[in-house]
């Protein structure tokens, strides 16, 4: 039988994985987002990640975008890779992902394979997602249909490291030669290199604490950076003599936010409890980072005072999203400091190249900086390649405007 693909969700995970794939494969990407469908149908790509060259790639092997759920029926091989955020008290929030199981359930038949790229904790496959597949279904798993798990690892806004050239972990638990050929052969048009294992919960685990090991590093070093700052100590020199050794592992400080590094350790944290395990380390990174919006805010407050200004002063901000060169705004640190400041002065403008203010319309945005307009302070939350030039040009024609780095 000819394998036919769906992919469960096109944002950030999904596109890439369905562009890949459509190089060679007839694949229905299905989202229940009609306006981001609808966008990509136009080979537009809101978030900024691809051109329209690199989306009409579809087109070519009669792959489609669809809301359709009549499409998904045709399919026998599906990738499902839908957000797993946490609820406000922090706790996994596995709603979409269920209602995915839920709908692929409705149209699964035998020999059908189905894979979850969203980051979970480990078991989730095996239980929750095997359950609601097996009810919805009538069907038995690894007699009648089979799992497989095989975790995002893309990291938005890296031009060096695309998905076809990051290592992809293929876990699939199937003693069938010939099924074990056709994953392998599916997830190589995907990424060049695979690391395959037979165990679901291993491959859970794996990519659960690879966030949560840079979260943790990148904690260190905001605490760090805080101690030198307050100790008065140069801390770039610190980190540039500390990296003359050679087994000193370089981060940097920053703010923390997107859809991994502030949710991921929630997971592993949850299902810990199971164990009776108390995580000592597990969310002490958290707890720093998510420290650092209310530590920028009073030292934006503190730099403004320095030069006799202060939040009501005629300020620019420049950065939004949660990391340089991407215009996602998920969980930004950035954008929460934004809205603390809009609280005590609405006539703020908010500039970032990377948000296209015509599908993520916001009032106190603007497009481009004017040289003519005069701020007071120049406030950098996030830095930019795109935005770097016309800040610099803005200051050069404005040398008595304040400006203000964090990091």
């Amino acid at each position: 039988m000819k394998t036919k693909i769906c992919i469960i969700g096109i944002g950030y995970v999904g596109l890439p994985i369905f562009l890949n794939l459509s190089k060679t494969f007839k694949v229905t990407g299905y989202d229940i987002n009609k306006n981001r469908i609808d966008k990509l149908n136009k080979f537009i790509d809101v978030y900024k990640e691809f051109k329209k060259n690199e989306i009409k790639i579809f087109k070519k092997t009669g792959s489609k975008l669809t809301t359709g759920k009549s499409e998904i029926k045709k399919c026998n091989f599906f990738i499902v890779a839908v957000p797993t955020p946490i609820f406000k008290n922090k706790k996994p929030d596995l709603r979409i992902l269920s209602k995915s199981c839920e709908l692929i359930g409705k149209v699964l038949k035998k020999d059908d394979i189905v894979f979850f790229e969203s980051t979970v904790y480990p078991g989730i496959t095996n239980n929750l997602c095997r359950k609601i597949l097996e009810n919805t279904s009538k069907l038995k798993s690894s007699k009648d249909f089979f799992l497989g798990y095989s975790p995002e690892r893309i990291n938005p806004g890296d031009q060096k490291k695309k998905l076809n050239s990051i290592n992809k972990i293929v876990a699939f638990n199937n003693k069938d030669p010939k099924r074990v050929r056709l994953v392998k052969s599916i997830f190589k048009k995907v990424s060049k290199k695979i690391a395959f294992t037979s165990n679901l919960e291993s491959a859970e685990t794996a990519k659960v604490i690879e966030n949560i090991q840079r979260d943790l590093n990148i904690g260190l070093f905001n605490e760090i950076f805080k101690f030198c700052e307050k100790a008065n100590i140069n801390f770039n020199e610190v980190i540039e003599l500390a990296s003359t050794k050679w087994n000193f592992i370089k981060y940097k400080p920053g703010l923390v936010g997107g859809h991994c590094l502030p949710v991921d350790p929630y997971y592993l944290s949850y299902i810990s409890k199971k164990y009776n395990l108390k995580m000592e380390i597990l969310l002490a990174g958290r707890k720093v980072n998510d420290q650092m919006e209310s530590y920028m805010y009073k030292k934006i407050k503190n730099e403004l005072k320095k030069n006799r200004l202060s939040l009501k002063s005629k300020l620019l901000i420049a950065g939004e999203s949660y990391k340089p060169n991407v215009g996602d705004q998920r969980n930004s640190i950035a954008q929460k400091i934004i809205l603390k400041i809009l609280k005590i002065n609405k006539k703020i403008k908010v500039f970032d190249p990377t948000i296209d203010n015509k599908f993520f319309y916001k009032k106190y945005r603007i497009n481009k900086i004017n040289v003519k307009d005069r701020f007071h302070a120049i406030i950098q939350l996030v830095n930019h390649d795109d935005g770097k030039r016309e800040i610099q040009k803005y200051l050069k024609f404005n040398k008595r405007t304040v400006f203000i780095k964090l990091f």
